[in-house]
């Protein structure tokens, strides 16, 4: 499936994946929209433009809340994908209020900031314990050694999931994404759909387990909500577990790799950090900009909206670019230079509005715990392999990073 011969943005193209971001350039100097057809989506590439619309209340993650599918002029998934959509569809993420309201509303008592704030000596050890094992070994992939393990435990501890149970985590939730790409083939939409019924039938038993054995856990807190105006439906409860397993590692283990592999190809950075580890905050989100873990995030016209003249009806889909508003030079100063010393840096990595991460601080806390660690105890850590990308293009990752000690 190829792009329009006059847009150089092509999702499917080997050389695109690879950098995409001199390819955004072009789209922006385009103009603020661009309607593509493969994909049947209004692209939107400046950085005003997409956090405007975040916020924009006449486009919505969903449209079952005000129309049928009929009613806005979409087909219908087909009923084969019934599973991923029911388990999709109950999820935060992918609600409107006032239901989106109330199961925020409930879940944000576990992430306030004096709740994550507690968890940080289990992120920075568990992080530390990460990092020795693979210091020991002599080095090995960063993906499946760090950047994994580390939020996949402590979500997976959040949500009060024994440490035996933990292995399908990871599987489950990467079958699950493979449907947030652009037009996913009917052998991802399988296996997103076989993951779909596996997880949940997981998280009904424990459920279950919770219901007659209460523990201290988020499971425990959603079923012991006395509130009927907050009580969440069983279907609500397992679709928010899984969002915040999916979402609540995904950008970490991506940031990860995307920001070590970004470091590697410019030592001079690498070398700062190195020298002096109170640039890990601002090298943080520095990574998470220059190198988009998330690079589009979609959302339904509800009410018609006008961009620059061009009126976007009902019933269109508008796709935002994180990638390409994290380096609009309008906002940042010299965006394709990475900088770990850039403090004006309003990226959108975690998105914004109503749905705006809700496990953004936590997130950050793991990235800062893996990142010191590496620092720390592998001063000289060094690339030993060219990584491959995923073929992916929303979710943007690798395959793995191979590293070694010096």
């Amino acid at each position: 499936m190829a792009a329009p011969s006059d847009l150089a943005f092509d999702p499917w193209d080997p050389a695109f994946l690879a950098d995409p971001y001199p390819a955004y350039a072009e789209l922006r100097a385009q103009g603020r929209v661009r309607y593509f057809e493969p994909t049947n989506q209004w692209l939107v590439a400046h950085h005003a433009d997409v956090s405007a619309l975040l916020r924009d209340r006449r486009l919505g993650r969903t449209y079952l809340h005000r129309f049928s599918h009929e009613e806005f002029g979409r087909t219908p998934p087909p009923p084969e994908h019934e599973p991923f959509h029911t388990l999709n569809d109950h999820g935060m993420l992918d609600l409107e209020p006032p239901d989106h309201t109330r199961i925020r509303r409930l879940v944000s008592k576990a992430f306030t900031p004096r709740t994550v704030e507690r968890l940080k000596p289990y992120v920075q050890k568990l992080a530390d314990d990460l990092v020795a094992r693979l210091v020991d070994a002599g080095g090995g992939d960063l993906l499946r050694d760090v950047a994994e393990p580390l939020p996949v435990a402590v979500i997976a501890e959040m949500l009060g999931i024994p440490e035996s149970e933990r292995a399908p985590l990871r599987p489950w939730s990467a079958d699950i994404c493979g449907m947030y790409e652009l037009n996913p083939s009917g052998d991802a939409a399988a296996r997103a759909v076989r993951a779909s019924l596996e997880f949940s039938e997981y998280l009904r038993e424990l459920i279950a387990e919770r219901r007659k054995n209460p523990g201290d856990d988020l499971v425990s807190g959603l079923i012991a909500a006395h509130d009927e105006d907050d009580r969440l439906t069983e279907q609500e409860m397992i679709s928010t577990c899984v969002l915040l397993l999916n979402a609540g590692h995904e950008a970490t283990v991506n940031s990860t790799v995307n920001g070590w592999w970004a470091l590697f190809r410019h030592p001079d950075q690498l070398a700062a950090l190195r020298a002096d580890h109170s640039l890990v905050p601002t090298a943080v989100e520095e990574l998470m900009r220059y190198d988009t873990p998330l690079q589009l995030f979609e959302r339904w016209v509800l009410d018609d909206v006008e961009i620059d003249g061009q009126v976007i009806p009902r019933g269109a889909e508008i796709a935002m670019l994180f990638g390409s508003a994290n380096h609009d030079p309008a906002v940042f100063t010299d965006p394709s230079r990475l900088d770990l010393t850039r403090r004006d840096n309003p990226h959108i990595s975690f998105s914004a509005g109503i749905h705006y991460c809700i496990g953004a601080p936590l997130a950050r806390i793991e990235l800062t715990a893996s990142m010191t660690a590496l620092l720390t105890r592998s001063p000289t850590l060094r690339l030993a392999a060219e990584p491959a990308r995923k073929p992916n293009f929303v979710i943007r990752g690798l395959e793995g990073l191979e590293v070694e000690v010096a």
